[in-house]
């Protein structure tokens, strides 16, 4: 399948992030990126409204990744970063909106996403499919979003 034609299907349109995982270097970080932007519009929702789109963005990523992997008959493809998107929008769940919220944010979702500690790696190398393609990188989300929530918890508590 050629770049025209994934840009042209709107499963895989979404599923590339909008065409931010056909970068040839680091296809997941500039996915990543690409949820910046997309996470400022959301960041004026409020809390029950952003957590029901990322919800239903989780939903609908078990399918756009689901369908874009077998398509390309290429289990969790490099270049599908609906996962990394969503992942970075659950990283900033709750957590107040600043430059160091948005950069603290996209490392630490980065690093655990990369990095992979129990049992997110087991997650990634044993489920299958769009729900496999996705949890790895909620759980990544769900640590680096710990990491976050409990910096500015400490950071309001001094």
């Amino acid at each position: 399948m050629n770049i025209q034609q994934l840009i042209k299907n709107p499963v895989h349109l979404l599923a590339f992030g909008f065409g931010s995982g056909l970068s040839p270097k680091a296809p997941g970080t500039m996915g990543t990126l690409m949820a910046i932007p997309f996470f400022l519009l959301l960041s004026q929702l409020s809390l029950t409204f952003y957590l029901i789109f990322v919800f239903i963005a989780l939903l609908a990523g078990i399918y756009l990744c689901d369908k874009t992997s077998k398509d390309l008959r290429v289990h969790d493809h490099a270049g599908i970063v609906w996962d990394e998107m969503v992942g970075y929008w659950i990283t900033m769940t709750m957590i107040p909106v600043s430059a160091i919220s948005i950069i603290a944010g996209f490392l630490l979702f980065r690093l655990f996403d990369i990095w992979k500690p129990f049992p997110i790696r087991w997650l990634d190398q044993k489920v299958k499919g769009g729900f496999g393609i996705m949890i790895d990188d909620v759980l990544a989300a769900i640590f680096a979003w710990l990491c976050l929530y409990f910096w500015y918890f400490i950071k309001l508590a001094l």
